[in-house]
């Protein structure tokens, strides 16, 4: 089974053994015998076969460091991608992390079965069955049920999203009907799956009339905005992360911020942030997240030494292989966290927050830090900021 296209395609002929990507590599950092240069070389001098066969095909982490500082514009997490779609047709595949439950609910998805995804909707909240904006929630619902044991709501966040709509003048379309985004499948080589759950999710949308999608996690966000369109073309709405809908809405005074609850008992709550490797290297946003924390009264942004497109990986993706190496990364990155004298951790990817509290749950780490989603952290100062008050979401 041949991968001269993908190697074509992703410049793989031009690497020059420089080494940059290997000492780029969060995981090769941890893991000697994982390099993005050999990987690549492995291919070139060898068979495509005996890629398909090493199980560090599965430890990168699609991060895309390594694609963003090759000096030879060899796109990485596309060879990785190609080679991992070829070697699942061969009969190889990683190791899915918690038992599998989370692909086999991708795949129950894909296969037709009907969710019940809102079932965390509240009677306070205020949701259309038609309209402008859709608000798609992703597998927030299922995390809450495989994550109980770090005791994580992640639902929290999308109750957290759909209030901040509504006290922006927003009455988002939310629907029990849609499916995970096909992110996991995607990265993970089920091109079939991912293609069935995006065909899916692009009719329910259309049949909403809905004209813009909004998103909390910047894997749907980066799915729909280049997935979905270099699979099925223009996709007759506008996708956006819901940080540039809200920095909107607060720039134009169409939503105020007080100080969160948090911020009340002192002068300044310093916090920094979590770049997650989709909304940061992948889709370039990196500013809006920090424009909006600076505008929440009582809130101090203070950055760790690598931010932005120099963000360390949260240290786990597509739920494949998380082994003793992916939590080396987690804590280290809760060290430079803390070190940077904050007391609370904000991130805006739903996963990140998931892999990062896994890594801090042990009670015997040295490690003491929050980590909170920035949708709840601005829920909490907009409740504050509108007169409510309110208590902090989790």
């Amino acid at each position: 089974m041949s991968l001269e296209r993908e190697v074509k395609e992703t410049k793989a002929y031009n690497c020059v053994e420089c080494g940059i990507c290997t000492a780029s590599c969060p995981v090769s950092r941890v893991n000697p015998d994982f390099s993005p240069r050999l990987m690549v070389e492995k291919l070139l001098l060898g068979s495509g076969m005996e890629i398909f066969s090493d199980r560090e095909l599965w430890s990168c982490l699609t991060c895309r460091t390594c694609s963003v500082r090759c000096p030879s514009q060899v796109d990485y997490n596309e060879f990785t991608r190609a080679a991992r779609v070829k070697a699942r047709k061969a009969g190889f595949e990683g190791v899915d992390t918690h038992a599998g439950v989370l692909r086999s609910i991708m795949e129950l998805q894909a296969k037709g079965f009907r969710p019940k995804a809102a079932t965390w909707l509240d009677g306070g909240l205020k949701t259309a069955k038609q309209g402008h904006d859709f608000y798609f929630v992703g597998c927030l619902p299922y995390f809450d049920v495989v994550f109980t044991n770090i005791e994580l709501k992640s639902t929290s966040i999308a109750r957290s999203a759909v209030r901040l709509m509504n006290l922006a003048g927003i009455r988002p379309v939310v629907s029990e009907n849609e499916r995970c985004c096909g992110h996991d499948f995607y990265w993970s080589g089920n091109h079939e799956g991912f293609e069935k759950l995006a065909a899916f999710n692009l009719k329910l949308i259309s049949g909403s009339k809905a004209k813009r999608v909004i998103l909390t996690c910047p894997e749907g966000y980066h799915m729909f905005s280049e997935a979905y369109k270099a699979r099925f073309g223009k996709l007759g709405f506008e996708v956006v992360h819901l940080t540039d809908v809200l920095l909107e809405k607060v720039k134009k005074g169409k939503l105020k911020l007080g100080r969160p609850s948090s911020a009340l008992a002192e002068e300044t709550l310093k916090v920094t942030l979590q770049d997650a490797c989709r909304m940061g290297r992948m889709m370039g946003k990196t500013e809006e997240m920090r424009e909006l924390l600076r505008l929440i009264p009582g809130v101090e942004l203070v950055e760790m030494p690598r931010n932005r497109a120099d963000a360390v990986c949260c240290g786990s993706s597509e739920w494949v292989s998380c082994t003793l190496c992916n939590k080396q990364i987690q804590l280290e990155r809760l060290a430079e966290s803390r070190d940077t004298g904050a007391k609370l951790l904000v991130t805006a990817c739903p996963k990140c927050r998931i892999h990062l509290t896994c890594a801090l749950y042990d009670k015997d780490r040295p490690i003491k830090i929050d980590i909170e989603d920035i949708t709840s952290l601005l829920m909490d100062a907009a409740e504050n900021g509108s007169g409510k008050g309110g208590k902090r979401r989790a």
